[in-house]
């Protein structure tokens, strides 16, 4: 069996399912006494599914000598005799033959195997009666430090921790040397860590130094300032790993907080790369965890992680709903960079659009690095391919040079100013910065586009994005929870408090962290004292009074924060006038 292996599925086991609750199951510990003399001889043992078969001292063995002819005869029968009870699923039978072969065959290696044959028998295939028996009877040796072990497995996955611990120590005790020993020992330890709990320490994995400690350093500031720790007078505690970005000192990082600071929470998951590797370690521990990445697939990890960000689902979903419902919008474009944010919120926006009722009429793609939006916007409103419009085409050419005849002009034909611009959609949807939009704008203009309008993503919702908006021909809109910058962001508390200790604005990494540390910091105040509370309190988390409104906690368990669309006006990001 291999190690690591055997362990994770221990912690996985005990951690799922939570710390803290007594379980109702009864089981009988076996003894590590030699059995008495009032047991029956194992001579007189019956044969049914749960006799102990012979395997130490007292059975009574043919004398085993190396090369003797009836020694390999009679090995060689054992052999064929646990193949066949094997592949018949007579398991309790092959059990005995295997653990008997393991000490008495005369092949070191075919010893090995039986030992290997005889262990994954008992972890996989024995009853826990069968292991109960081989666990008290001293004739099966060495595997009775086995069977504990897979006892101690089994209570564990009935939440029956002390019966565990108990099981382990056993191990301990008869095997001191082996690898189930040094194994049971650092369980023993990590279910202890599991329930002392400092719970007015939060614990935090970020990124503070290497390409990413920029972030990271947002993060803090946030968290310092939602849990007080500022403040001289504060009662909370800031325990702080620097992951560098990496997943190995973020796993190495996790371990700490809850081992040696006993943390009653942590926040951090702002890296995708390093995200799943914290909240598969903290479900370990049953530590509540808070984490800020974006990324999707991670709820199931961790039954007690929160994730605190603005995904893109919520955005385009908040921003789809705006334009069809309040902006009697129902035909939309789309025009998208070919990278993976591009493509991420194009496949969300159209499968949205879909969803509320709506028809995307035309989408069009282009290089991340394109400069040049002419044939691209050409391409959406059905300009660029002459041939596909070539009766409709000819015939405005005609048109046109009959229109030069008699003038003093040089014959000049731009089959731009020729083809009218197909424009059967109300919106182009486009998730890309501000300078992109701009440049796009002015080819969308040269076009003849319209009447129509722009919807994008939070990506504009930065600083100096509104000034390059400033000179667009159509009015633009997006969704976010807060504005980024200017008088219109000020009216917060949290805000103000910000610039006064950091003399810049807070965006959305701050924001996050800010409300995820005055989370904790309230529901410990209100007498949460244990990680398992803590983890339910966060599940359950409605209408919470955050920075920018009232954060529930959603059934995919998401922070949800109320959302509002956003447009420019006069070089100012503004709310949308309702």
């Amino acid at each position: 069996m291999k190690r690591l292996a055997f362990v994770n599925v221990v912690l996985n086991l005990v951690f799922l399912l939570g710390l803290g609750c007594a379980s109702n199951i009864k089981t009988q510990r076996p003894e590590l006494s030699t059995p008495t003399s009032t047991q029956t001889s194992p001579a007189k043992k019956s044969h049914g599914k749960n006799a102990a078969p012979v395997v130490g001292s007292q059975a009574a063995k043919p004398e085993i000598i190396a090369g003797d002819p009836n020694t390999a005869a009679k090995l060689q029968a054992d052999e064929n005799k646990f193949s066949q009870l094997e592949k018949a699923g007579s398991y309790w039978d092959a059990f005995a033959i295997a653990a008997s072969l393991s000490t008495i065959h005369t092949d070191p290696k075919r010893s090995d195997y039986y030992k290997s044959k005889a262990i994954d028998t008992l972890n996989l295939r024995l009853t826990k009666d069968q292991l109960h028996t081989v666990a008290r009877s001293s004739d099966y040796g060495y595997l009775r430090g086995y069977a504990l072990f897979r006892l101690a497995e089994l209570e564990l996955a009935v939440n029956n921790i002390d019966e565990s611990k108990r099981y382990y120590r056993s191990v301990v005790e008869l095997l001191p040397e082996s690898e189930i020993a040094t194994s049971s020992q650092r369980l023993i330890s990590d279910m202890e860590a599991t329930v002392r709990v400092s719970a007015q320490t939060i614990g935090v994995v970020l990124p503070l130094t290497g390409k990413s400690a920029a972030v990271g350093q947002k993060v803090l500031r946030g968290l310092q300032l939602g849990l007080g720790t500022h403040q001289g007078f504060s009662k909370f505690r800031l325990a702080i790993v620097d992951s560098e970005g990496r997943s190995d000192l973020a796993r190495l990082g996790v371990e700490k907080l809850v081992k040696e600071d006993n943390v009653i929470a942590i926040v951090g998951g702002v890296l995708s790369k390093t995200v799943g590797t914290e909240l598969a370690i903290a479900s370990e521990y049953n530590v509540p965890f808070i984490y800020l990445s974006q990324k999707q697939g991670l709820n199931d990890i961790h039954p007690y992680a929160v994730r605190n960000a603005l995904t893109a689902e919520m955005q385009v979903r908040h921003l789809v709903r705006t334009a069809m419902t309040e902006m009697d919008m129902h035909e939309f474009a789309i025009l998208y960079p070919n990278d993976p944010y591009g493509v991420e919120y194009a496949n969300l926006f159209w499968d949205e659009v879909i969803a509320q009722g709506g028809q995307v009429v035309a989408a069009q793609t282009y290089d991340p690095k394109e400069t040049d939006f002419r044939p691209v916007v050409q391409r959406l409103v059905g300009t660029y391919y002459i041939e596909a419009r070539k009766d409709e085409y000819y015939q405005k050419l005609r048109t046109f040079k009959q229109s030069l005849k008699g003038k003093n002009a040089r014959e000049n034909v731009n089959t731009d100013d020729l083809l009218a611009p197909i424009q059967n959609f109300d919106a182009i949807f486009i998730p890309d910065q501000a300078r992109v939009i701009s440049q796009i704008n002015a080819f969308l203009n040269y076009s003849r586009v319209k009447d129509t309008k722009i919807l994008s993503t939070n990506i504009l919702n930065t600083p100096g994005s509104a000034k390059r908006l400033s000179q667009l021909n159509y009015p633009i809109y997006f969704a976010d929870s807060f504005i980024s910058e200017g008088p219109n962001q000020s009216n917060s508390d949290f805000v103000r408090e910000y610039m006064s200790y950091f003399n810049e604005y807070p965006a959305q990494f701050e924001i996050a962290a800010y409300d995820s540390g005055l989370i904790l910091r309230q529901l410990v105040l209100q007498g949460v004292y244990t990680r398992d509370d803590l983890g339910k309190q966060l599940m359950k988390l409605k209408k919470f009074d955050g920075s920018f409104g009232p954060l529930s906690t959603t059934t995919n368990k998401d922070l949800f924060r109320p959302l509002m669309t956003l447009t420019v006006q006069k070089g100012e990001t503004v709310k949308l006038k309702e």
